[in-house]
This record gives C-alpha cells, structure tokens and sequence, in this order.
C-alpha cells in the first residue's frame, strides 16, 4: 500500500454487493463511515464504534469484519458485502430476511444488519446448527429490544429451510 497523507483524502475503489464503487476518503476514515456517508450504503450502522455490539458487520473478501474497527483505505480492491446485499432482488428477501420478519426478529432494527449478516455467513459454514451454537454465535451482538428468543428462532427456521430447499444462504 502506497504511504497515505494524514492531510489529504484518497480514492478507495472496491466491490461493493456486487458492483464497483469508489469514494474520497481521509487515512483515519471508518469503513463504516465511509460506507454510509461516501458511498450512501446506510444499511450498516454503527453503535459502539469500539467493535463490540455488532451492528456495523460486514463482509470483507468474504471475512466477517467490524466496520467501526476497519479503515477505509484498507479495503482497497476488495469485495465488500453490506446487508443490502443478502436479498436476491430488490423485491424478494433472503431466506434468513423472510424468517426474521416471519418471527419478529427484530424491534427497533438498529442491530440487525449485523446479525443477519453474522448468521448468514455462519449458516454456511454450519448448515445445522444447535440453538446453543446460535446464542453462542449471538454473544458478539447487542440488542436491546428482543431478547434474542425471536432471532434464535428465525435463525433455526431459515436454516432449516435452507437445508430442505438446497439454497445457500445470500452471496455477493
């Protein structure tokens, strides 16, 4: 990586759900910032800015990242997946989305983007998973309003269904 001006903003290129984009960003710039303020993908949020509640997760080369612990110029050249880019349309919700609405998984909505992008990335790598790996997997998120009873259970659902429907889980 080319040494950065601590004064001057650069261009970060990567691909995000998909698709290339680019923005101006200063060394000390957040991914999640970065992600929500340049590039207008508001669907990550950040909570603690300290890597601990879980809301700002995203995907980095297919690696579970806390954007608030990320900077922007770190990611260039990667591929980026944010929760805009679970569903398979614009019009159609995952399968891990279409449970959570089905079991209320969600109040307020703040922590959701980064469960349900932990879970989607976790129900692939564990197709059948126990309820106890589910809150152990939960235990790197904050939320406020559920519980967690409502999620567990979409979690289990979804994976259950993709298991019958031989769909994976979203992929950019």
């Amino acid at each position: 990586m080319p040494r950065l001006s601590a004064d001057q903003r650069h261009t970060v290129r990567f691909t995000l759900n998909g698709r290339p984009v680019h923005g101006q960003a200063s060394p000390r710039t957040l991914l999640s910032d970065f992600l929500r303020h340049e590039i207008g993908a508001t669907g990550t949020h950040v909570g603690c800015e300290h890597g601990v509640c879980g809301a700002c997760t995203v995907e980095v080369d297919g690696m579970l990242a806390r954007s608030c612990l990320t900077l922007a110029v770190q990611v260039e050249g990667a591929s980026i997946r944010t929760v805009e880019g679970l569903a398979p349309a614009p019009d159609r919700l995952s399968v891990l989305q279409a449970a959570f609405r089905r079991h209320h998984a969600l109040q307020c909505g703040f922590c959701t983007a980064g469960i349900l992008m932990s879970l989607d990335a976790f129900l692939r790598a564990v197709p059948a998973p126990s309820e106890a790996q589910v809150r152990d997997l939960l235990s790197g998120h904050l939320c406020r309003c559920t519980g967690y009873t409502p999620i567990v259970r979409a979690a289990l659902e979804a994976a259950a269904e993709l298991r019958t429907s031989h769909e994976e889980p979203a992929h950019a």
